[in-house]
């Protein structure tokens, strides 16, 4: 029985799309965390208190990270991270790092993206945007901003990024 319990929590963590360097996807996952909780009816791990995902170029700083599993398929579907803020990052194909933070943090695997709500932040280089949610399609590289209701989206772009455009 705990052989079947590890099984399908490896199954769970191993992931089946693309995000950051196109070689993160063939690392292992590491979550490091205080507390962990498996449910296995609805196929989802929870793990709580200075949580911490390592996957390639991909980290994750979470106070909670709940990782989501499709039933039939085993695949993974969505993680979902929370803290004020939980913390990302991410090297690209082109070396550059991505970081970002939101009070929420949700990966869907199926879309492939990433979206960021509440306090969202998303840093490359000496760049930052920020709004109430931010989106990101990660394969297309493409990203809106949401200021929120009454809100503004805030942008600031350095002159050194500007010149190399």
């Amino acid at each position: 029985m705990k052989l079947l319990h590890l099984s399908l929590f490896l199954c769970l963590l191993t992931p089946s799309a693309s995000w950051a360097l196109s070689s993160d996807t063939k690392q292992p996952v590491y979550i490091d965390s205080d507390q962990q909780t498996l449910d296995m009816k609805s196929n989802k791990v929870t793990f709580t208190g200075n949580v911490t995902l390592k996957q390639g170029s991909i980290r994750i700083i979470a106070d909670e990270l709940i990782v989501f599993r499709d039933a039939k398929t085993g695949e993974l579907t969505e993680l979902q991270g929370y803290g004020k803020p939980a913390h990302f990052t991410q090297k690209t194909d082109e070396g550059k790092t991505l970081k970002g933070q939101a009070n929420t943090l949700v990966y869907n695997v199926k879309k492939d993206t990433l979206v960021m709500t509440t306090n969202a932040e998303l840093h490359q280089d000496d760049s930052v945007i920020r709004g109430k949610v931010i989106t990101y399609h990660i394969s297309s590289q493409n990203l809106k901003a949401d200021g929120g209701k009454g809100e503004r989206v805030s942008t600031v772009i350095q002159p050194s990024q500007l010149e190399q455009k």
